[in-house]
């Protein structure tokens, strides 16, 4: 969300630290906190003034009106605190329809005034800018301040003057009273906005001998402006609203939302209820709540929450194990009931989400059981089938009641099912595999585009237009009265003044799609830009609807994507201006750039005027950004789609985006030609379940635009719906309203003074609100009822007494849908066409193996390492495992070489080969190579292969041989005067014997260490006891012809392999003859080879020459002819 609500100690640091006035602002950081752990002795020693004041006490926690409810103790001593806090703190109180704990507690300097004294001030923010309230009346009695304050509109991007507070707020202050109080709130005006505040209310405010004391606040600041403000607000605590404990759970899937890309939301609201929901997308949560309350379970609803975005399957695993985890802690006699819901994903795979869902249900398979939990799917979306069918075998083999349902069931009938309302179908009828659409058995490949794109609502025979019938449910004006009070002066008039005073400047299209518009995609999304050339291929667009992208991130280039069965390349740039440039068609910007960079570049793009429209699907981004984009746009003629938005499609025309999903559901519901609905949402997963709706129940869908979650869209539903109303082709329109705002009344508003005559089917989401005993933000940021007329139940009843089409519930939206549209055939409004196919569209590969219709041999294979999933996974073992059982390097070599989990003084044992191997100084071969390579000036990896290169059987690779030689020999039965005599025979050197310095008296203290602890903890070493015969014989005859580190570690590492327990003898002579052993010098003496690299260039070495007289010049003498 984005108006998060802070404490007031919280609100009044920021004030105290960041307020910039020449009003004497008193008691600055003067607050004690108090909680049932305060140790009243420390809080003295840390707040002086306690013991020497008159101070106030009140609980902090989001409670309105404390002093009218007496929970403000006023005038007391400390001692006097104490008393007062015995009688509240950790006591349950009622505050309206809430019950909660009171356990937070501010303790202030009583500030003593009179009544005159006392002023009440407010800024909140609305669509058009903030407005300033001001009362020379405060305190407790401060009455309805809506219609008696003063009120002051600072616009958009305007400045706020302190002779503007005292002309048009300060008109009833004294005067006096009125130079102090200019200044704080001009002040204040500033830190509201620099902090990002969308509300801040203070009540009282006193004004005492020129001094300005904050007794009372409130305030919520924008917490998507956190990367902004992050330096100012410290680390900032979201307090529930009272009546809501704060949990453990809530807090952990809010941290994974902000370490995620995706949006996952948890609240609880009854943790020992039976109904709990794990629901995909903002909107659908909502739907599903408000299905639940209307059907009689809100006191059994255990939960509100949305997972969307595509998280991946961890973070889909790791939402649903704490659901599961919640719901199977304590058992209910009826049992529990788990709703696994959704609306048709536009982009998210199905399949691979529920992935998640289903290993957490394999791993409380018990608990789920034994809480007797009965589990109802419903979803649509890419790949849902193959989802669909892995959630319907984990309860077969599971055990679990699991009830199926995909797109050809209703959004909520399983909320029915599961409440006992209907009943569960046996075999619920299944729409055709995702492949039976791409995959088109007709013939007729292709369609004539005139016979698709015209709509199939319009009469061939003429082009003029007739107003549909007005609504028939239409009631007086004055029906109205009740309802749009407290609209106030959001419209007023009739529409051309609404216009006019909305200070727009240019007029925006009616068409924002037509058959040749042109795009630029802003962002390197190339699934989205994908589907869109896919959509238009089966739409027969002449062209793509994409012409360039805009990536600033690489140079320009060219980026390949599908044109049908064709590839094509369509062009990158860098920035913007030359995209504009190089295409002057184009006239739409579709941005994915992120939430911190939207702002800037949607600010770039309407300087071209080319831009008419814009799609900003980023979700995130600062309320008071998006309104000078509002503000900018109106401004320029531009339409704004977003923030926080899917997008847009015009079937037969031009999609946004991911808009629609994947081409099955582009088929499914028709949307590759234009019917007679257009429909407008705020969610983007609801206008896919929407243009489902509407190819079901009525011809199809005309245009559909979901104008996005956020406070202040770019667009509005007015905009959209006169669009819609102006449009011949358009028969009827569908308007998905919800919670929070108030842009629905001026529906209303136009149904009932006849500027929409079209009928008009509305239903707003959000209608448990209500229900609930607390406060709770849905999925969107702007789905929140600050007053009784933003809640969606006098929304719906306000469109039903307007005039529109209002269903009793979601569940019945599409009947109602159907009965208007039947209406409109039957008197000849709409007359459906011929249902034409669209033409076959190739499949991607990609896609093609993800739903199991295709397979191909891989072009490599592994068995060690597996980096796909959430978790990087060495020979199966997850890396964190790894690092909870402290493996080490020994361990972690003994995965990814020997695919096996090795004994503890294995481990130990490679890590000391690896640390004896590390060099043995510069003149040896490799190091000296190194050397000569890093003095030449090459980087750090030419270097070390220089070195590495050297490595062989003269060098370093004695450890295979060694090992092969050895084992061959002892195999073989061979006695070790035996083994020498046969290689003296043969002429061949004995490999891992022999060393150029060390000798029998000067024996090498690597081996020795390696052999004290290969003796201590190895089972068996008759490899390494063999070795040491051959060095008694060796030795006898020369002293250095010692068993060196190679050979040591080659035999002893033999002896490993082979008595470890972990391999079979051939396995162990495998790794050896396939030159595993070879690996563990290469890896240890890297570590030397960098080290002299790193050490030359330290020393700042220059070219290496070698001397003249380290040569010997060897020339044949002068031959004369």
């Amino acid at each position: 969300m984005s108006a998060k609500a802070i404490s007031e100690q919280t609100g009044k640091e920021f004030l105290y630290k960041h307020i910039a006035t020449s009003a004497g602002v008193q008691n600055r950081f003067r607050y004690a906190n108090v909680t049932p752990e305060t140790d009243w002795d420390r809080l003295a020693q840390e707040h002086p003034w306690l013991l020497t004041e008159r101070l106030v006490v009140k609980p902090d926690q989001l409670i309105k009106r404390r002093g009218k409810l007496g929970l403000v103790g006023i005038d007391l001593d400390l001692p006097g605190v104490q008393d007062w806090l015995r009688n509240h703190l950790m006591k349950e109180t009622t505050v309206g329809k809430a019950k909660g704990v009171l356990k937070n507690f501010l303790i202030e300097p009583f500030v003593p005034h009179a009544q005159e004294e006392e002023f009440y001030m407010c800024i909140y923010a609305t669509r058009e800018g903030d407005h300033i309230l001001f009362h020379h009346q405060g305190g407790v009695e401060v009455g309805d301040v809506d219609a008696t304050a003063q009120r002051l509109l600072v616009g958009v991007d305007e400045k706020l003057s302190e002779d503007q507070v005292t002309e048009q707020l300060l008109t009833h202050v004294p005067d006096e009273k009125k130079v102090p109080l200019a200044s704080f709130i001009a002040a204040l005006f500033l830190l509201y906005e620099d902090l990002y505040f969308t509300y801040l209310e203070i009540n009282p405010l006193v004004v005492s001998q020129g001094a300005v004391y904050v007794l009372d606040m409130a305030a919520k600041i924008d917490g998507t402006a956190d990367y902004l403000c992050k330096a100012k607000w410290g680390n900032v605590a979201f307090p529930p609203p009272f009546g809501r404990e704060a949990y453990p759970e809530e807090a952990y899937i809010a941290d994974l939302d902000a370490k995620s890309g995706a949006s996952l939301k948890l609240t609880l609201l009854n943790p020992r209820g039976r109904i709990w929901t794990m629901v995909a997308g903002g909107g659908a949560s909502v739907v599903y709540s408000d299905t639940i309350c209307d059907l009689g379970g809100v006191n059994e609803l255990a939960n509100y929450g949305e997972y969307s975005g595509a998280p991946s399957e961890q973070q889909t695993y790791d939402y649903a194990k704490t659901i599961l985890s919640l719901m199977t802690r304590e058992k209910h006699p009826e049992g529990k009931v788990l709703i696994i819901g959704g609306s048709i994903a536009n982009f998210t795979n199905v399949a691979a989400t529920f992935k998640g869902i289903v290993r957490a249900i394999k791993d409380y398979q018990g608990p789920l059981k034994e809480h007797e939990v009965t589990i109802f799917v419903r979803r649509g979306g890419p790949n849902y089938q193959e989802g669909l069918r892995v959630m319907g075998e984990v309860g077969k083999t599971t055990g679990i009641p699991i009830h199926v349902f995909g797109t050809e069931t209703h959004m909520t009938a399983i909320v029915g099912m599961a409440l006992g309302h209907r009943p569960i179908p046996n075999q619920p009828p299944m729409d055709a595999h995702t492949a039976n659409f791409l995959l088109n058995a007709s013939s007729n490949a292709m369609t004539p585009a005139t016979t698709r794109t015209s709509s199939f609502s319009e009469n061939r025979l003429s082009n003029d237009f007739t107003p549909a019938k007005k609504s028939r449910a239409g009631l007086p004006a004055d029906c109205l009265h009740s309802i749009l009070w407290p609209l106030k002066n959001v419209v007023k008039g009739d529409w051309k003044e609404a216009q006019a005073s909305s200070g727009c400047s240019a007029a925006k299209a009616t068409t924002l799609f037509r058959k040749q518009t042109k795009a630029i995609v802003w962002g390197m999304q190339t699934r989205a830009v994908q589907g869109m050339l896919d959509f238009d291929y089966v739409c027969s667009r002449d062209e793509p609807s994409v012409a360039a992208m805009v990536y600033p991130f690489t140079g320009d280039h060219k980026q390949k994507f599908y044109w049908g069965h064709k590839e094509i390349l369509l062009p990158v740039y860098k920035n913007m201006a030359d995209a504009t440039k190089k295409h002057p068609t184009v006239d739409v910007l579709i941005s994915f750039a992120s939430l911190r960079s939207a702002f800037d570049s949607t600010m770039e793009a309407m300087h071209y005027p080319q831009i008419h429209t814009i799609a900003i699907i980023a979700e995130g981004i600062p309320e008071a950004q998006t309104r000078k984009l509002i503000k900018t746009a109106d401004e320029k003629g531009v339409t704004i789609i977003g923030p926080a938005t899917v997008g847009g499609i015009k079937p037969g025309c031009f999609k946004i985006g991911n808009t629609g999903g994947m081409l099955d559901n582009i088929l499914a519901s028709k949307l590759y030609r234009p019917g007679s609905v257009a429909y407008v949402s705020r969610s983007g997963g609801m206008s896919n379940e929407l243009n489902n709706i509407i190819s079901r129940t009525t011809d199809g869908v005309y245009e559909g635009v979901a104008i996005g979650g956020d406070r202040y869209p770019g667009s509005t539903f007015m905009d959209h719906v006169l669009r819609y109303q102006d449009t011949p082709g358009i028969k009827m329109i569908v308007m998905l309203g919800e919670i929070g705002g108030m842009e629905e009344y001026k529906i209303c508003q136009g149904i009932r003074e006849g500027r929409i005559s079209k009928p008009v089917v509305c239903w707003c989401i959000g209608t448990c609100a209500t229900m609930f005993t607390s406060e709770v933000q849905f999925g969107h940021a702007g789905a929140c009822a600050n007053q009784a007329s933003e809640t969606a139940v006098a929304k719906n009843q306000a469109l039903r007494d307007a005039g529109a089409y209002v269903p009793k519930s979601f569940d019945e939206l599409g009947d109602v849908i159907r009965t208007v549209y039947d209406e409109l055939v039957a008197d000849g409004t709409i007359v459906p066409a011929q249902e034409v196919p669209p033409p076959t569209v190739p499949m991607d590969y990609s896609w093609a193996r993800e739903l199991g219709l295709i397979r191909k041999p891989a072009s490599f294979m592994t068995s060690i390492c597996d980096e796909r999933g959430q978790e990087l996974i060495y020979a199966g073992m997850p890396i964190t495992e790894v690092f909870k059982e402290e493996m080490g390097l020994g361990g972690v070599l003994g995965l990814l070489w020997f695919q096996r989990r090795l004994p503890r003084y294995a481990c130990q044992f490679i890590e000391m080969c690896l640390m004896v191997t590390a060099d043995h100084g510069p003149a040896v071969s490799g190091a000296h190579n190194t050397i000569v390579c890093a003095r030449a000036g090459k980087d750090l990896i030419s270097s070390l292969t220089s070195g590495l290169l050297t490595i062989g059987d003269r060098f370093g690779g004695a450890l295979d041989a060694a090992a092969k030689q050895f084992s061959k020999a002892f195999d073989s039965g061979m006695l070790p005067m035996e083994f020498v005599n046969k290689m003296k025979k043969d002429g061949k050197l004995i490999m891992g014997i022999g060393h150029r310095v060390k000798s029998i008296n000067n024996p090498d203290m690597r081996v020795q260490i390696l052999k004290d602890f290969v003796k201590q903890h190895f089972t068996s070493t008759q490899l390494l006891d063999y070795a040491l015969d051959v060095e008694k014989i060796t030795t006898s005859k020369k002293p250095n012809l010692i068993l060196n580190v190679d050979g040591f570690i080659g035999v002893a590492f033999v002896d490993l392999l082979r008595t470890c327990g972990g391999f079979t003898r051939d396995e162990a002579d495998e790794f050896v003859e396939i030159g595993a052993l070879n690996g563990i010098f290469v890896l240890g003496r890297s570590m030397g080879f960098i080290g002299h690299y790193l050490d030359q260039k330290r020393l700042k070495q220059g070219l290496y020459r070698h001397p003249w007289d380290d040569i010997s010049y060897v020339l044949p003498e002068h031959m004369s002819m």
